[in-house]
């Protein structure tokens, strides 16, 4: 099975790797696009040439990878950035793989991305492509959206009803990872996931989203609709 779980940055997504990637038989691909997106885009990003060196710039390379079956039964699981799916890049490999959609309420996103980087816009944290994505993967089958918040009240029931959801056995060793790197973090991980390596499994619920002002209060409340649409779809 080919697992694609899209979301935005900030998202426990990389918590979510770690938790299918602790489990038996699986092989995790961190954000194989990266780089393939900093070339095409021009952006500066931190560790952008340590991302550049570590990854395939073609994306018709990486879409050739992520097309390629698991080899004797083995899950490949892609953790994958909405944004970095750039208008051209192949989509071909979607075809045949499960397709989960985890979203968070956007006022957390955007405030934990400025707390890593000085200026957050709204192209950054992938609404937008997200809910165009997920009308892709709807008409290539039946993608399975769940909330970030949902996860971090109860791991075991919403990884018992995502694995549930997409087909596969669920393992109560996805409900934990020993802390530190993992031999499958993208090479940006010593800006990125300071945090999520120092855990060892899914932290307690979020309070009260915080309050914004300025430029990221205005990008969260545009964000705000493309959240709600995919929020009203979730596994609850």
């Amino acid at each position: 099975m080919r697992i694609a779980v899209w979301s935005g940055p900030r998202n426990l997504s990389t918590a979510m790797m770690y938790a299918f990637g602790n489990g038996p038989d699986c092989d995790a691909l961190d954000e194989p696009f990266y780089a393939a997106y900093l070339a095409a885009s021009g952006l500066e990003h931190p560790m952008r040439e340590a991302v550049l060196a570590a990854q395939p710039v073609d994306p018709d390379a990486v879409a050739q990878d992520l097309a390629c079956a698991p080899e004797d039964g083995r899950l490949r699981y892609f953790k994958l950035m909405s944004h970095h799916m750039l208008p051209g890049f192949p989509r071909g490999w979607m075809q045949g793989a499960r397709h989960v959609f985890l979203i968070r309420h956007p006022a957390r996103v955007v405030a934990s991305y400025a707390a890593k980087r000085e200026q957050v816009t709204l192209a950054d944290i992938g609404y937008v492509e997200l809910v165009e994505l997920y009308g892709h993967a709807a008409a290539l089958g039946d993608p399975v959206v769940v909330d970030s918040d949902d996860i971090r009240r109860d791991p075991d029931r919403m990884l018992r009803c995502l694995c549930e959801a997409i087909g596969l056995q669920f393992d109560p060793a996805m409900l934990s990872w020993p802390a530190g790197p993992k031999p499958f973090d993208g090479a940006w991980a010593p800006h990125w996931y300071g945090a999520v390596h120092r855990s060892t499994g899914f932290a307690g619920p979020d309070g009260v989203p915080p309050k914004l002002d300025g430029a990221a209060a205005e990008h969260a409340e545009k964000a705000m609709a493309y959240y709600e649409e995919l929020h009203a779809l979730r596994l609850a």
